[in-house]
């Protein structure tokens, strides 16, 4: 047997009316409502009044969640069409909805969004529109804040033992510092940033948004010059939680001697050109040209004077080749003859030759640097 259901606001047959009398079915009342009264208070969209979207003035970035993210954007009516399709919800029982959107720009801080749906619901193609305002609201991210009052974690002081770092290792601590904040932020950290950058009398000091920053620019330096670096903490505050604040300091401290410088070691072999002071120190004799290291235990400071820097070299006249260890050229100040060293690097070919001449006496120096 079966019997009819029927619609418990109306009273109309259901359509499909006629369904099994069996045990355990359900009693008519929870068959549910016919088309009529089903389509009387039925909603395919709900959405919200109005929506706020907040925004950064400065930078740009959208909060999203409890996290501000930067998006890119060159105005904000893509981010408007993201915060209301987030927010909207179409009913279960559609099928196949499709939708559509036009923003209209109220001012420069509204827009309204006129949204219309389409789906099936029922067998019956419906459609509904819903508007939604959304207030741009501009504030001030966390970053940006920061910024502004010249917030910092680390500094960063660039030193250099018993001589002031050269304008290539000032320069190169600034483009590394820039290169570690942008990689960072590659990687979507939105709390690096460079606070400043000052150059002083004795190095640079760079002030960073992290800690973490400031490690990879100190180690990034070592790696580039030699040296090494040390941390120190500072307590500055505490936070809202009462845990203790500390800022760091990385003292980054330079070898003695630099690419370009020419040194005199204290074994007796005479000058040298330095190539590079990572570890130890590399370079090529003036006197014959052969490679030169220090030994693991003098590391990047070996005993030694310096004498100048390559840049001081002065070209002079080439006067004659004695044999295969000496030259003829004249001095650059006196104008006198002088012998000097024949190393392999100096081309007797040529007219003139670069010489540096210092209380270590006067030495050819090679034509294309410390390479």
């Amino acid at each position: 047997m079966s019997r009819s259901a029927f619609c418990p606001r109306c009273g109309d047959p259901v359509e499909g009316g006629e369904r099994p009398d069996l045990p355990g079915a359900p009693a008519a009342a929870e068959t549910g409502l016919c088309d009529a009264c089903y389509f009387e208070d039925f909603e395919l969209v709900s959405a919200p009044e109005r929506l706020t979207v907040r925004v950064c003035a400065q930078c740009g970035a959208v909060h999203r969640g409890n996290r501000w993210v930067d998006v890119g954007a060159e105005d904000y009516t893509d981010v408007a069409i993201d915060a209301v399709s987030d927010s909207l919800g179409v009913h279960l029982d559609a099928e196949s909805v499709a939708w559509q959107v036009e923003p209209e720009q109220v001012d420069q801080n509204t827009i309204r969004m006129h949204c219309l749906f389409t789906g099936v619901v029922r067998g019956e193609a419906i459609e509904e529109e819903v508007v939604v305002p959304v207030t741009i609201s501009r504030e001030t991210c966390t970053r940006c804040g920061r910024i502004a009052g010249s917030y910092y974690a680390s500094v960063v002081q660039l030193r250099a033992t018993d001589r002031t770092p050269t304008s290539e290792e000032r320069e190169a601590t600034k483009e590394i510092s820039h290169a570690v904040v942008e990689e960072m932020e590659a990687t979507g950290d939105r709390n690096a940033f460079v606070t400043e950058i000052d150059d002083t009398a004795d190095g640079v000091d760079v002030k960073v948004s992290t800690t973490n920053i400031g490690k990879k620019i100190s180690q990034r330096l070592v790696n580039r010059f030699g040296g090494g670096f040390s941390d120190s903490e500072t307590l500055v505050t505490e936070d809202e939680d009462g845990n203790e604040v500390y800022r760091v300091t990385y003292a980054v401290r330079l070898p003695p001697f630099t690419r370009g410088d020419i040194i005199d070691p204290e074994d007796g072999e005479g000058p040298v050109l330095v190539r590079s002071a990572r570890g130890t120190v590399k370079g090529r004799r003036l006197a014959t040209g052969e490679r030169y290291e220090s030994s693991f235990e003098e590391g990047d400071s070996p005993d030694a004077r310096r004498l100048g820097r390559i840049e001081n070299a002065q070209q002079t006249t080439l006067v004659s080749v004695e044999d295969e260890r000496a030259v003829q050229v004249l001095d650059p100040e006196t104008y006198e003859s002088k012998t000097i060293p024949r190393p392999d690097f100096l081309d007797v070919e040529s007219g003139t030759v670069p010489v540096l001449k210092s209380r270590a006496g006067l030495y050819a120096v090679p034509e294309d640097g410390p390479e």
